[in-house]
């Protein structure tokens, strides 16, 4: 079951998502209806650890294997999506494959089917997308070395 609920007003998440960077290229991902990009990954399970989840996710979604390396940013997120309310939590792992992945300039379905488009987009290209959450497109150009905190979104 994943770590996420709905309230009369809002949805609470718990995501995780992969850093995956391969010939100055970040692998970004979409819903294939959505016009807006973002890291792979996905929900937490209950009684799962973020490393166990982003290592299940990956291979759910792209049959690789990976060693999870560093937490880079650790968020909290407060957004709108499809006309509700959202406080996602999200953990950023840097991840490293356990052997070469496809790379590939072209757009590319997942091990799910047509529901998710991958795309492997370089590191200096990322302005021109729409990647949520937007700090990325900065972010993403020099990896913090500790971990950072980082809140969207919220008014002080």
């Amino acid at each position: 079951m994943d770590a996420t609920f709905n309230t009369e007003t809002a949805v609470f998440n718990y995501r995780v998502a992969a850093i995956m960077i391969e010939k100055n290229h970040v692998l970004v991902h979409k819903q294939v209806n959505d016009q807006h990009w973002s890291l792979p990954g996905g929900r937490v399970e209950v009684l799962e650890d973020s490393r166990t989840s982003i290592t299940r996710e990956i291979k759910e979604e792209l049959g690789l294997d990976i060693i999870v390396n560093n937490l880079l940013w650790f968020t909290e997120n407060f957004f709108e999506y499809n006309h509700k309310n959202f406080h996602e939590i999200g953990l950023y792992y840097e991840v490293s494959f356990k052997s070469q992945p496809k790379f590939s300039s072209d757009a590319f379905y997942g091990e799910e089917g047509e529901r998710l488009i991958y795309k492997w987009t370089p590191i200096d290209k990322l302005g021109d997308l729409v990647l949520y959450p937007e700090f990325l497109k900065s972010s993403l150009k020099k990896l913090p070395m500790s971990t950072e905190h980082v809140v969207i979104g919220k008014n002080p």
